[in-house]
């Protein structure tokens, strides 16, 4: 194995792009769930964004207008979801995995005409003398703007739940909804608020697969990112921050058994391609035991609210 063929500034780069959707729809999982809903439909509206953002994008050759319409598809199924959990008083974990079903197989029928092409895709942001600098300017100054868009609502996620009114009420809702309620919030209005954000986040998650990191249509493609993403949010203990370290952590592990094939490691290709499943397994086991001795889960995470109790 030839470990000097990986280079330390492109391996570093690339994670941040291969983290960028996981990122994206883990953030807004997360904020699903501290608002006491969970979804585990988020590999559904990845892919449902996906589709939706390279069929715009290819129509219209405008990759913009496409992950603007994969966050509008992303945020439409993440209602559907929220209709039938929040107002039909559907089960969230069926519904959820009923979802992601569903999304696999509209996405499968809709990007029927459209694999093999080519979608324009985004450039890289040009920081003039900054993207020149060694090392720093591959790795911190050489991205399309959706990556610096992942980081920028990092740091408006968590700014948002620590200090704002709407925050407060929204991390209420998730600790108990029917304090919530007693005080006279609504607390359907801001779970449905928060699971249509989820949606579209995970919906730009999805279309930056398609439009940016591969780029192009295949059926199936994000491969089991909405469920990393789902680890992450636990991983994270609900915490913004720690969000986009997990979110990185899953992107260098991906990158890496890329780079380790090319390399030439004497580990069997398979195994290497499963490295990111099995840390997800891995992290959630650990985290379970975690969990046992008394977790950082929203109190009222995946519990029904009747608005008559």
């Amino acid at each position: 194995m030839d470990l000097s063929a990986i280079s330390p500034t492109l391996l570093i780069a690339s994670l941040m792009v291969a983290a960028t959707p996981i990122l994206l729809a883990a953030l807004g999982e997360m904020v699903v769930e501290k608002s006491g809903v969970l979804n585990l439909g988020v590999e559904g509206m990845m892919i449902m964004g996906a589709v939706f953002g390279f069929i715009a994008a290819v129509e219209t050759g405008s990759p913009w207008f496409g992950f603007l319409m994969a966050a509008l598809g992303g945020a439409l199924m993440a209602l559907l979801f929220g209709f039938l959990t929040q107002i039909l008083l559907s089960n969230q974990v069926a519904t959820g995995l009923a979802l992601t079903l569903f999304g696999l197989g509209l996405s499968a029928l809709l990007g029927q005409g459209y694999v093999g092409i080519k979608a324009n895709s985004l450039g890289r942001v040009d920081m003039g003398w900054l993207s020149d600098l060694p090392f720093v300017g591959r790795v911190l100054f050489g991205h399309d703007p959706i990556v610096y868009l992942s980081l920028a609502l990092v740091a408006a996620v968590w700014a948002f739940l620590r200090y704002t009114r709407a925050g407060l009420i929204l991390r209420a809702v998730g600790e108990s909804h029917d304090a919530a309620h007693a005080l006279g919030y609504h607390v359907r209005r801001v779970r449905m608020a928060a699971i249509a954000f989820g949606g579209a986040c995970a919906g730009l998650g999805g279309a930056y697969l398609s439009l940016v990191r591969v780029p192009q249509w295949t059926e199936g493609m994000t491969a089991g990112a909405g469920w990393i993403a789902l680890a992450i949010v636990v991983f994270a203990s609900w915490r913004a921050g720690r969000v986009l370290i997990g979110a990185y952590l899953f992107g260098g592990i991906t990158v890496l058994q890329l780079n380790l094939q090319t390399a030439g490691a004497r580990v069997p290709v398979e195994l290497l391609s499963a490295a990111p499943y099995l840390v997800t397994i891995l992290v959630l086991v650990l985290i379970s035991i975690r969990a046992g001795r008394g977790g950082d889960a929203p109190a009222d995470l995946a519990k029904p609210f009747h608005a008559s109790t």
